[in-house]
């Protein structure tokens, strides 16, 4: 059997390297043990080929991107090492065909070569995402030929499907392929961590451990954004691709070892493909739930928000800006500020709001609110038509704000804040995914406003919202 044939998930830490880990890795025996272990049945396997996927090559907001490199080259110079060096020719053919497979699919993929290494000041060098599985390659005897793919901050959903492709120009290049998704898991675990410490890091791990072990794949799209926000990984979207290239097959295996010492969890799991299924696929089955999902939110939606899609709508697809209803709802006839925030499979699409009324009434700033939000927010595109049957809609109506002398008087989860400086102010809304402390809430606002994290010659203003769903 050709195609992909074998995948696995490997930790990245470079003191897995005995000449940098030195007496550490003994802390982390049994990811060593998997580690070899893996690297041993890809040499019983063969394959023609690697592909890694890493989170810390270049990485894009809008784009994978490959290494495309004719001779591809990294090292430990970073971690005091640079005299372990590993090389390997680059696969080109699979390079281009998965690249324009890829963007033939709307999956913007980047190959870096030289020249635009240089414009977009990246290096050209094989980084430690890569080099530390690959080590553990060497020291089996494999060397074979690799495409480096590095992650972009796409959707799960465009990153499974990129891993699908891969699959796909597998079998139909006749190749045989091993994959390894290079990436951590919370770095939240322990007070020493690298991310500090989040009792959520541990939750993340445990849930994520037990999925890819027992392969219920379709929980890990399920997991809680929050959740993973707070975890402080880098090995979800390298496991989201790889899952993408098992679409459909017969797999055996699950997690190998998993453990966390140094307060990042280091998990290793192997997959080895024994044939394929004629079935739907999971982003079929992801997709059908959310229809019937967003259905359910679309018959219990309120009418403000019912008034905030429906204004989204019908400008997308008249250029119309609609009136409100002609007997307007009591709740919407006052006056006050609106944000209007808008979501595409639980992901934020657009976010814009007034602090202070500028509309006759709520139901206008409503509509006005929801189209800036649709169109006019900077961080994203300006939503289509292909996509308002995905798109999910909150609005929150501000109460007046008050000052307030310090911090101590904030909550996240029920005041909003608004921080002042001077001419500059930032405003964030409470009870919001990842905002878990008022430090948090306070800094993020100061950002938004351009006002310095540790400069606290400022103004705090506190406000509550009623929010609509």
């Amino acid at each position: 059997m050709n195609g992909v044939v074998f995948a696995a998930l490997s930790p990245h830490p470079p003191v897995l390297i005995p000449e940098i880990g030195t007496e550490e890795l003994a802390y982390i025996n049994k990811t060593k043990s998997s580690m070899q272990k893996v690297a041993n049945q890809i040499k019983k396997i063969d394959p023609d080929m690697i592909v890694t996927i890493s989170p810390h090559g270049p990485v894009f907001s809008d784009a994978i991107s490959i290494l495309s490199s004719k001779e591809l080259i990294g090292d430990f110079k970073n971690f005091g090492r640079s005299d372990i060096k590993l090389k390997y020719e680059l696969e080109e053919k699979f390079t281009s065909k998965l690249a324009v497979a890829a963007n033939s699919q709307d999956i913007v993929t980047a190959r870096i070569d030289k020249a635009t290494a240089r414009k977009l000041e990246v290096k050209m060098e094989l980084d430690h995402g890569v080099l530390v599985p690959m080590y553990y390659l060497e020291k089996a005897g494999i060397h074979k030929p690799l495409v480096p793919i590095t992650i972009g901050m796409l959707s799960y959903e465009e990153l499974y499907t990129f891993g699908k492709i891969i699959q796909l120009v597998a079998e139909n290049l006749d190749y045989k392929v091993a994959i390894i998704a290079s990436g951590d898991l919370s770095h939240r675990l322990t007070s020493d961590a690298p991310g500090g410490f989040n009792p959520k890091g541990e939750v993340f791990d445990n849930k994520l451990v037990k999925n890819l072990d027992n392969m219920e794949f379709e929980k890990i799209f399920d997991l809680d954004k929050s959740l993973i926000t707070q975890a402080g990984e880098c090995g979800l979207r390298p496991i989201m691709i790889m899952l993408g290239a098992l679409d459909r097959l017969d797999i055996d295996g699950g997690v190998l070892s998993y453990e966390g010492p140094f307060g990042v969890g280091y998990a290793v799991a192997n997959y080895q493909i024994t044939g394929k299924r004629d079935e739907e696929g999971l982003l079929d089955k992801i997709n059908k739930k959310r229809k019937e999902k967003l259905l359910e939110v679309r018959e219990n939606e309120s009418e403000v928000v019912k008034l905030a899609r429906q204004a989204v709508e019908e400008y997308i697809k008249n250029r119309n800006i609609i009136d409100p209803p002609a007997k307007i709802d009591p709740e919407l006839a006052d006056r006050a500020g609106v944000f209007v925030s808008i979501y595409k499979n639980g992901n934020l699409r657009g976010c814009i709001g007034t602090t202070n009324p500028t509309q006759a009434n709520i139901a206008r700033e409503i509509i006005k609110n929801s189209l800036s939000a649709a169109f006019e927010d900077p961080r994203f595109e300006p939503v289509n038509l292909n996509e308002i049957d995905e798109l999910t809609y909150s609005v929150d109506i501000l109460g007046e704000a008050e000052i307030i002398k310090n911090i101590e008087s904030l909550n996240p989860n029920k005041y909003g804040v608004i921080v002042r400086k001077g001419e500059r102010a930032g405003l964030l809304l409470p009870n919001l995914e990842g905002v878990d402390n008022v430090k948090k809430q306070v800094e993020i606002a100061k950002r938004k406003a351009g006002i310095s994290k540790e400069d606290n010659d400022i103004e705090l203003m506190r406000f509550t919202v009623t929010r609509y769903k």
